[in-house]
């Protein structure tokens, strides 16, 4: 048996990889069902709040370990990435999109994102090449996106096309991020995690004043519940596992949650939301995440430095 080099990280085992899928996709997949309960919210107050209660979730953990919250400065450039385009972008977009359309198609057209992750990976990554069962995985997952986007495209389609734009920017906001974390080395996965929430939280509130206005946080007080649930469990707690699985697995597995989210999500949806699933939606979904478990479920598990 050869030696493990210095620092070398195990390579994760299946338990691990599928262990931490299920808590992480379950945690994000709730997200959805919190939005729709923290009511008509501006969008940029839902960001603001969301990102505030992760960061100070985040934060009171740090603290309680004796750790710094305040960004070292190779950290500052990481935290202020990570806080847009996996923080307070995506957020607002998600805000926004669930004020236009349902929480399944949304959360269906969101987990196309690990294929986008797949094609730029393929692009950046030698590791991460696309094998010819991860391209045809590709195109099955694009397949499947045209047969939920397609019809918004018809007049008369009683689809909300701005909504499900929303939903499309989404994925591609979480995609970025996702490639981006993979290309960093000197920053500890937890703080990534931590700095992500406080730069979304910021931003989002400097946003959410400046467009929304303070009276926009009027009704924050009566839905305090689902928000402290979103920032906390739905936010922080899976931002926090997701760094450290992209850290180990790659971009390309760790994406997975995508696709896993989407069905605790309708779950959800369909026991407290009392919403209901079609079959174009049930179609296109199944074909997207069939597409996603193609590029996911091939090559090996190698170990990280």
């Amino acid at each position: 048996m050869s030696a493990q080099p210095a620092g070398a990280m195990a390579a994760p085992t299946p338990a691990f990889v599928l262990s931490n899928l299920l808590i992480c996709s379950f945690l994000w997949g709730s997200a959805f069902l919190f939005v729709k309960l923290s009511g008509n919210l501006h969008p940029f107050v839902m960001a603001s709040m969301r990102g505030v209660i992760g960061g100070a979730t985040l934060a009171a953990w740090f603290m309680l370990q004796g750790k710094s919250v305040l960004p070292q400065k190779h950290e500052l450039k990481v935290w202020a990435f990570l806080g847009t385009f996996n923080g307070w972008l995506p957020n607002v977009l998600v805000a926004y999109a669930l004020s236009q359309i349902a929480t399944a198609p949304a959360a269906m057209i969101q987990a196309s994102s690990p294929l986008i992750v797949a094609l730029v990976s393929h692009m950046m990554f030698a590791e991460e090449r696309l094998t010819p069962q991860r391209l045809f995985g590709v195109l099955v997952g694009f397949i499947g996106m045209g047969i939920l986007i397609g019809p918004a495209a018809l007049p008369d389609s009683g689809i909300n096309l701005t909504g499900i734009l929303a939903m499309v920017l989404t994925a591609c906001s979480y995609a970025a991020a996702n490639v981006y974390v993979r290309t960093v080395r000197n920053v500890d996965p937890g703080r990534m995690a931590l700095g992500q929430q406080i730069g979304s939280g910021s931003a989002a509130t400097v946003l959410a004043l400046a467009i929304a206005g303070p009276s926009a946080y009027a009704p924050v007080p009566s839905h305090i519940a689902p928000l402290l649930a979103l920032g906390a469990m739905s936010t922080a707690l899976p931002i926090l596992l997701f760094m450290y699985m992209i850290r180990r697995t790659g971009p390309t597995r760790a994406s997975m949650v995508g696709y896993l989210a989407p069905v605790w999500t309708i779950l959800l949806a369909v026991l407290f939301l009392n919403e209901s699933v079609g079959l174009r939606e049930l179609l296109g979904g199944a074909v997207v995440l069939s597409g996603v478990a193609l590029v996911s479920f091939s090559g090996k598990l190698k170990r990280t430095v």
